[in-house]
């Protein structure tokens, strides 16, 4: 899939972003990836409430291989082929799967804001745990050298 046809294809749907990723192009609105174009064909977010239309359409998640097993991506599914030919239907899918990926942003934020603030908590308590040191001595100010005259 090229740039071109993902434009037209997102075209009913409304503007999208296309950047290079991996393999292909990660597809995003209002700053929030939503799909994947890649060689395996085009993969949507999916969370608990939209995997069941996926599975219902016979779509499978998006896997890779390794070198040593085959990984599996449950949060992206393949977009059903009849949908390439149903611009309509697709800017359905293509809002689901953007409030999906929504949902997901909003359900990280909080361990996030957790992390950093439990990273201010350590920072300050160390300062206020500093082990006792050695009094500061001031520095004294360098004395200018004398010139010899020679």
């Amino acid at each position: 899939m090229d740039r071109d046809f993902l434009i037209d294809l997102f075209t009913d749907f409304g503007p999208v972003t296309i950047r290079k990723m991996f393999s292909g192009f990660g597809i995003s609105a209002d700053g929030t990836n939503f799909a994947l174009a890649l060689r395996a064909g085009l993969f949507f977010r999916a969370d608990e409430q939209t995997i069941p239309q996926f599975e219902a359409e016979g779509s499978k998640p998006f896997q890779y291989q390794t070198r040593t097993k085959t990984v599996t991506v449950n949060s992206y599914w393949e977009l059903p082929a009849r949908l390439f030919d149903d611009s309509e239907a697709l800017s359905d899918w293509a809002r689901a799967a953007l409030a999906a990926a929504q949902r997901a942003a909003l359900r990280k934020r909080p361990k996030a804001r957790k992390a950093a603030k439990a990273k201010v908590a350590k920072k300050a308590a160390t300062k206020a745990v500093k082990p006792a040191t050695k009094k500061a001595t001031p520095k004294k100010k360098p004395q200018p050298r004398k010139r010899s005259s020679s």
